[in-house]
């Protein structure tokens, strides 16, 4: 028994350990020095939750959290970074819960894995340049 009571404790820290990534603001208390170099019109962006064009990949962090996929792209201009944010949606075009769902008096994790019908949205998309800055921003629809 006293194995299930450390073992939900350390669940439960995970979870909030988590958890408290996911905003501008428990992300800036966790980096304050790179929050610091930044220039005011870009901490005002940061907090937002918002990106710009120059910012380095650790504002883009600060601002919006890991990507969910990272890829390289190659054009005639060069090769660039590219990170996307993504979401999940139902067949109607409805957002889907990514996260820890309560309900019925249960926590299950992942609640947008039980639709059936759900796909993956591309929200937003952010390319850097060789030097590490942003170049390029694209916001689809669903953005927060």
């Amino acid at each position: 028994m006293k194995r299930f009571g450390l073992s939900a404790w350390v669940l439960l820290l995970g979870v909030m350990l988590a958890g408290g990534c996911a905003t501008p603001g428990a992300r800036i208390k966790r980096s304050p020095e790179i929050f610091a170099r930044l220039t005011p019109e870009q901490q005002a962006l940061v907090k937002e939750g918002r990106v710009g064009i120059g910012f380095d990949a650790d504002a883009v962090r600060l601002a919006l959290g890991e990507p969910d996929r990272m890829w390289l792209r190659t054009d005639a201009a060069g090769t660039n970074d590219v990170w996307s944010y993504t979401t999940w949606e139902n067949d109607r075009g409805q957002p889907l819960y990514r996260g820890w769902y309560h309900g019925y008096g249960t926590v299950s994790p992942y609640y947008y894995l039980n639709d059936p019908g759900r796909r993956e949205h591309e929200y937003f998309k952010v390319v850097f340049d060789r030097a590490g800055k942003v170049t390029a921003i694209e916001e689809g629809s669903g953005v927060k």
